[in-house]
This record gives structure tokens, sequence and C-alpha cells, in this order.
């Protein structure tokens, strides 16, 4: 059975040509970047190529980047790097629907004498710039807010937000580890002071991250030890998947014209088709602006961890909007945020595509869904009496 995969958010597969890119770096040109010797130099040559081309991509400066072993160790070293930079600052601003890279780390330090604020949204998952005006201070030291939610795709006005923060004196960082690769970015005309990345979303591999500091922001790093990174990340050099994560992000900048419009493209169908094929359901975030490939898609009266599974039989691979799979009876914390009602929280599937998906899995998808929805539906009651009205 071939898989249909449509979990993209979750991770990607490594692109053939970024495989190929970093295949020599292990068993061949294996030096240590840092050796003084030239087999260890061609091989820093190659990570000086990766970081230009990743900050081709987010249009930064190559030294505005350091290589991170992925995006919840850049999302912890930015943040606290800024309580360091401002040790009499005790205030940190995110909003209630960031990663829990984010948000687990900052209610971590609320039990550490620091005060958080987390910014609500509203029901498509927007925020309220006039709350976080309120919210800002004298004693704020770093604002995070993430680029684009992970779970419904929806983009938040980063710009906005970086020039209130800005106007306050505090530091802006933003978890982008969803939007890279997905919409433009361009940090040479942007607010923000630090951006975090990570490789596996945008397919490069698992365990390759990027921070970028914008230059003549103050910085403390959270490893230390040895100069690696001009001694802002210390630990050797994981040069095979920053060299993938270079060519990665080449790619990438390729096909964002095709990921904002094919891929968008079949999304909109897969949206459009289900709503129209499948009674009481309703989009996540449909209102606000969203990610080109992000669908998240929410079914009354009926478990999503069913509709996985069932999908899962069919070797159609996408996620659920609840906790359910993790051991809990919660929705997730972003549905529960952006107060979807129970009955379609937990009924929620996030399908996520890349440059990879083609029409015939969403033809698949769109074929196949709605017999799923409706087996789910017939072993509620609720769900029976929907399907006799309907």
């Amino acid at each position: 059975m071939k898989e249909i995969y449509l979990d993209n958010n979750a991770t990607t597969r490594v692109d053939d040509d970024v495989f190929e890119e970093m295949r020599p770096y292990f068993c061949e040109l294996y030096g240590n970047p840092s050796s003084m010797h030239y087999f260890g130099g061609q091989v820093q040559k190659k990570v000086d190529e990766a970081r230009q081309r990743v900050a081709g991509l987010i249009g930064a400066h190559p030294e505005e980047i350091i290589f991170t072993a992925c995006g919840t160790e850049s999302d912890n070293a930015a943040i606290r790097s800024a309580l360091e930079v401002f040790p009499n600052k005790r205030h940190v601003i995110t909003t209630r629907v960031e990663h829990p890279a984010v948000l687990t780390l900052c209610r971590g330090l609320s039990k550490h004498g620091y005060r958080v604020t987390e910014l609500n949204v509203d029901g498509e998952g927007r925020l309220d710039l006039d709350e976080l005006r309120s919210a800002i201070d004298e004693n704020t030291a770093i604002v995070s807010v993430m680029y684009a939610n992970n779970e419904t795709g929806v983009i938040f006005p980063i710009e906005e937000i970086g020039r209130i923060v800005k106007e306050k004196g505090a530091l802006f960082h933003t978890d982008a580890v969803q939007a890279v690769g997905k919409i433009p970015l361009n940090m040479a005309e942007s607010t923000v002071d630090m951006l975090s990345l990570s490789g596996h979303k945008l397919h490069a591999p698992k365990g390759i991250g990027i921070l970028y500091v914008r230059k003549g922001v103050p910085f403390r790093p959270l490893l230390v030890g040895g100069h690696q990174e001009k001694s802002r990340r210390a630990g050797t050099e994981n040069t095979a998947s920053i060299i993938a994560l270079g060519k990665a992000c080449e790619l990438a900048g390729r096909y964002l014209e095709d990921e904002n419009t094919r891929v968008k493209a079949m999304r909109d169908r897969l949206e459009r088709e289900l709503l129209s094929l499948i009674p009481a359901a309703r989009i996540n975030g449909g209102k606000a602006d969203r990610l080109p490939n992000t669908l998240s898609i929410a079914f009354e009266f009926v478990e999503g961890e069913l509709i996985l599974l069932y999908l899962s039989e069919l070797g159609i691979c996408a996620s659920s909007g609840s906790a359910c799979t993790s051991g809990s009876l919660e929705p997730s914390h972003v549905l529960r945020a952006m107060g979807v009602p129970f009955t379609c929280a937990h009924g929620s599937i996030r399908f996520s595509l890349s440059r990879f998906t083609t029409d015939g899995e969403i033809d698949t998808v769109i074929r196949e869904l709605p017999q799923i929805i409706r087996r789910g539906r017939e072993m509620s009651p609720f769900g029976r009496e929907l399907l006799q009205k309907s």
C-alpha cells in the first residue's frame, strides 16, 4: 500500500537532491570544519555556502545565521538570551496558541519569578493587537509570537507586532518553523530581532535548525563550550545536516511560487469538496490569512482519533486537532484557545500538503473521507441523529 502523506506540518520527506548533497559528508568528506588542515577546511567551505543559502531564503546576512539542532533549541536560545541580556526585566509575552517549544518554556519561567502574559486569539485564531499594546511595558524583555500556527495555518501580522514591540524597547522573536519555505520572508526589511527555523519542515533532515539573530541585537548563547558559530552555539557542527539544510533552503526558494499556486489550489479544492460533501463541517481559522498548504477541518459528532485510524487503514496520513492520541481527552490547546465548540474540536483533522502532493492523492481523500465520517457518526447517537436529518 502506497502511503498518501498529508502530515507535512509534522515533518517532511528529505528531498532527493538534498540527500545527495549531504551524502559525501558522512564517509568521504568527514573532516571537522573547525580543524586547521585542508581536509576540514573543504568542509568549512560547504558550511559557509550553506549559511549563505539559508540567509538567502529569509533575506538575511550569512553572519546572522546560527546553526542549531532544531526549532525547539532555537526558541529556547532566543527567549533565554533576552532574559540574560535584560536581567532586570522580568516580563515575557507570548500567545496561547504557541508551539509547546515556546509555551512550555514560558510557563516554566512563570514558576521562577517571571511574569508571563499569554495573548488571546479570536474564534478564527487571530490576535488582538490592542491586547498586546496593553500588555507590553517597560519591564517586558521579549515578545515571542509564532509566524504561522502549526495546527490551523493562521498567519499572524508579524511586522505590525514587531513595530509595537520596538516602540516599547523589547526584543521580538518569532517561531517561523511552519512559515519558512511556504511564504516569502525578508529579514532585511523586517521588525523581527530573532527567528527560529527547523530543517525537517522544509525537506531537510531532522536534527538541524537555525536561529536568526539580527546584526546588532545583543545575544547570550544557550550552549557554551567551544568557539563554534562564533561562540554563539558551542558543539561540533552537524556538517552533513547543515549542508543539507542549505540545499533545502535553496530549493524552497525555487518552489515558493509553486507552494502558493499549485499546492494552495490543491488545498483549496480539498477544502471546498469536503465542505460540500460532508454536513456539519467547519474550517478552523477559515476566515483568517493561512499558510497555502494547511487545512484544519472539524467534523461534528465524530472522534478525530477514529477518523485518523480509518484514514490510516487506507494509507492516508494526517493528524488530529485533539490530544487524544497522547492519552488526553482534551482538545488541543490551539482549538481551546479559539473557542472551537467541544463537539467540533474533538473531530478536527489537519491535512498539510507539500510540493510532493499530487492531485490524485487529493482525489482519494475526497472520495474516501465522506464515507469515513459517516461510519464514525453511526457510532454516536448524536451522529446518527445528524445523519437522519441530512
